[in-house]
């Protein structure tokens, strides 16, 4: 299995990475796709894969981090992806959750659309955040189309909306939130979206899987997620396994 969307490099993990690994190697979890939010954890990613070859890196400037970057963040992230272990630029997208102050999300716009704009340049695919703006996300991606795709992080729009992207060239993430009793659209995505258009993903160290809300999220919990897909797709694990490990070569490899 592969871990399509962790952050290893979030300080609650990055000076104990080796442990991490190992402890998710033994839950049957072989690759980690470890994802930037700013440039200290873009450096980061590129660092732990270039020293663990089971590790790949994404780098990029989340919308909640576009407000606090430097001046030159944006070069010097664009530096990054002549590194051959940086596989996507990411994570990148809008918030609209927390920010409501339309100055500041006319900001997230500029940092998003820059950084489709370095993707393409680059030839890269695009590891997206959504939060309360799927139908903004959905207009700037048709507008300014991602050559390779990517992934939507954390889907949690609805399942029509959902086939939309897919049409776009992207995979739905789907983590965590699938196993939440009351998450309605997550679980109507992972039930009938087509196959071959997912991964599976943590988000850790956020969003961990029922039975371990509020505790840290661990990629070791990565089967939790897969089981419950299988159980809403009628599935068996080795093919949702199969199938998403696929998907995710498909996509950054």
């Amino acid at each position: 299995m592969i871990d399509s969307h962790c952050h290893i490099n979030d300080d609650l993990y990055f000076d104990k990475s080796k442990e991490y690994i190992e402890e998710a190697q033994k839950a049957g979890v072989q690759s980690f796709f470890v994802i930037g939010c700013d440039l200290k954890t873009s450096l980061r990613a590129v660092e732990l894969a270039k020293k663990c070859d089971c590790c790949y890196a994404a780098v990029g400037i989340h919308p909640e981090d576009a407000l606090k970057a430097g001046k030159n963040d944006l070069e010097l992230i664009e530096k990054l992806l002549s590194e051959k272990v940086v596989k996507a630029i990411g994570e990148i997208g809008l918030d609209y959750y927390w920010e409501k102050d339309e100055k500041m999300r006319d900001l997230q716009r500029k940092y998003f659309i820059s950084q489709i704009d370095l993707a393409n340049k680059y030839l890269l695919p695009v590891v997206i955040h959504c939060r309360d703006a799927y139908g903004e996300v959905l207009e700037i991606l048709k507008n300014h189309k991602v050559i390779r795709g990517g992934v939507m992080h954390c889907y949690g729009g609805s399942k029509e909306m959902a086939v939309e992207f897919i049409k776009l060239g992207f995979v739905i993430g789907i983590g965590g939130t699938c196993t939440f009793k009351n998450a309605v659209h997550p679980k109507e995505v992972a039930a009938s979206i087509p196959n071959n258009s997912f991964v599976l993903e943590t988000d850790a160290p956020y969003l961990a899987p029922t039975p371990h809300r509020g505790e840290p999220n661990h990629s070791k919990y990565i089967p939790l997620i897969r089981d419950q897909i299988a159980n809403l797709r009628n599935q068996t694990v080795e093919e949702v396994e199969k199938e998403t490990d696929e998907t995710f070569k498909r996509i950054f490899l």
